[in-house]
């Protein structure tokens, strides 16, 4: 059991919800968003990334002091496990992606799917 599941269940009963692994942590799509990855590893990687575009940090950033760019992906916020109001400031972020709110999400790039060398080389057809 992930140590932070108890803030992704208020949303499991959402239609879009979906919840995947993604480098170490558990990411949260609403309506095939990424808008939020909860992390159980090792500082930075222990707490909630919120998944945002670096547009709306300050508005994130001045309703929830305690966030701070990531240091490694420094393109979303984070909130450290270590944060004294960690429980009720994640617990708010979660009801906030609940309620859409347009501050959080991004559109996840599209996989480039991998070429198969076997299928790329012509078949070798005698008539």
């Amino acid at each position: 059991m992930h140590r932070h599941a108890w803030l992704w269940e208020p949303l499991e009963d959402d239609p879009t919800f979906v919840l995947r692994a993604m480098f170490g942590t558990k990411a949260v799509y609403l309506d095939g968003k990424l808008v939020l990855c909860f992390c159980a590893g090792d500082e930075p990687w222990r707490g909630v990334l919120i998944c945002t575009d670096r547009t709306r940090h300050d508005a994130l950033c001045s309703e929830f002091h305690e966030l701070c760019p990531h240091p490694i992906l420094p393109k979303w916020l984070y909130l450290a496990e270590t944060a004294d109001t960690f429980e009720r400031s994640a617990a708010r972020l979660v009801a906030l992606a609940r309620r859409r709110d347009p501050r959080l999400g991004v559109v996840p790039k599209a996989k480039k799917r991998k070429s198969n060398p076997a299928r790329a080389k012509p078949s070798r057809h005698r008539p």
